[in-house]
């Protein structure tokens, strides 16, 4: 491989010849040779955002000369469009404050401007212009957070969303036995069941976007410790407007800088809604395939889809796959959680060192989230059917029709009628007949599954 010979204020680096990046992009990738783990992809791009509202800006407030500012920003928005990403290949593990991944945009974006303009671009006094890592990383966070989120998690949310409401719709009539603690309890409707889920997606969405207007609030402008020095006055509000008017989304500047460098505790919130949504998950993706067990010596009340072959041995099985993979992302994004809320609680004096390690494992959970829920939706709910001939047996079955005689009868009655017909493994009718409680025309009169599931 051939090299160049770049320079920093560290000295000379041998840069691979047909590398975009310099020295301090070189100097990260030798001494950080540390896992599998590169920056995410998003955060690159929200980067590149944050240069191109710079560049503008600065050349409105005139720190920064136009045709510098109109070359970093066509690259900038060419590396938002996707091009060169493998320019990029610093480590997650890096400095804490994500400075060797900024530094490695300002080099990439100097290169090719440098390129465009005929003239030298410098990554620190032109491209990194009245910022500092210590803003632009965090804002890049807050920016590449919001979009994840909107553009990828609520639309897989309100597509599962959607789902679930048809058929709870469809099967708003169909009784079966409700069951507490795993074992058999008064009736339901499945439409009643499936219309708990709906809620739980419901109000996930509703807690995500909550917390997710803190994320509006952006850092830039602080520059290093918060203070903005170096910054001219009004540049954190104008990047915050251009970055508004390039997403289409109503960011704004962090009304204290202070607190925007050293304090996650925004990106906490967001994520404490994502394991909200991670534990509705596990719940839902829990109940199908209990409901689906069998298909004949389990629960047996749904139908899944079959989309692939369950056994290497066995023949003919199917397995609730879409669930099991929804069950191991929401421990994921559990695990996630622990990772966001103690890094976050290391935020010492004016900055938190440990953004790169934070944001990833944010990331991380939106993207598993959304392919894992439009997976599910695609691959199991839409193909989700209720075994009604099962659902009536088992819950003809049930001993706990039982509830039904307590106002007639009393608690200890019914409960004797309930022991009996299990004992003897005969029907809660029978017994009652037999023990001389009821008639079978009384029974038939109190014990009607229908009139059991309310009025909701």
């Amino acid at each position: 491989m051939k090299y160049r010979i770049e320079r920093d204020s560290l000295g000379e680096v041998s840069v691979p010849e047909r590398a975009m990046w310099g020295a301090q992009t070189q100097r990260s990738f030798t001494n950080f040779p540390i896992g599998t783990e590169r920056m995410p992809t998003e955060i690159i791009e929200a980067i590149a955002m944050v240069k191109k509202a710079a560049a503008v800006v600065n050349v409105d407030l005139k720190v920064l000369d136009k045709e510098r500012g109109i070359a970093i920003a066509k690259a900038a928005e060419r590396i938002i469009a996707g091009e060169h990403r493998d320019q990029f290949p610093l480590s997650l593990w890096q400095t804490g404050s994500g400075t060797q991944t900024n530094m490695n945009v300002n080099e990439v974006l100097a290169r090719m401007a440098s390129e465009d303009l005929g003239e030298s671009v410098h990554p620190n006094d032109h491209v990194n212009r009245s910022q500092s890592s210590n803003d632009v990383f965090p804002t890049a966070m807050h920016l590449a957070t919001v979009l994840a989120v909107e553009e990828r998690l609520i639309p897989a949310m309100e597509a599962m969303t959607e789902v679930l409401r048809e058929k709870r719709d469809r099967y708003a009539g169909l009784v079966k036995i409700g069951r507490t603690h795993l074992q058999d309890a008064t009736p339901v409707t499945l439409g009643q069941e499936i219309g708990g889920w709906v809620r739980m997606m419901e109000r996930c969405q509703s807690m995500i976007m909550t917390s997710l207007e803190y994320l509006k609030d952006l850092a830039i402008g602080g520059t290093a410790v918060g203070t903005g020095l170096n910054a001219p006055e009004g540049f954190g509000e104008k990047v915050a407007v251009q970055i508004a008017d390039m997403t289409g989304r109503d960011f704004r500047s962090a009304p204290d800088k202070f607190h925007s460098l050293t304090s996650k505790d925004e990106l906490v919130a967001l994520h404490g809604s994502l394991k909200a949504l991670a534990a509705d998950l596990m719940k839902i993706a829990n109940d199908v395939r209990w409901l689906a067990s069998g298909p004949r010596c389990g629960l047996g009340e749904l139908v899944i889809p079959a989309n692939e072959p369950g056994s290497s041995i066995m023949p003919g099985k199917v397995n609730p796959t879409q669930a099991e993979a929804v069950t191991m992302i929401s421990v994921q994004v559990m695990g996630n959680d622990t990772i966001v809320g103690f890094a976050a609680s290391q935020g010492n004096f004016q900055l938190n060192v440990f953004m790169p390690v934070t944001i990833n494992a944010v990331l991380q959970s939106v993207r598993l989230l959304s392919d894992g829920i439009s997976s599910f939706t695609e691959r199991c709910l839409k193909g989700l059917e209720a075994d009604e001939e099962r659902i009536s047996s088992t819950r003809d079955r049930s001993l706990m029709l039982v509830t039904a005689l307590a106002p007639a009868l009393g608690y200890d009655t019914a409960a004797l009628v309930a022991k009996k017909a299990h004992q003897e493994r005969i029907t809660l009718k029978e017994a009652a007949v037999s023990m001389g409680v009821l008639t079978g025309e009384e029974f038939d009169r109190l014990v009607v599954p229908e009139r059991m599931v309310g009025h909701i």
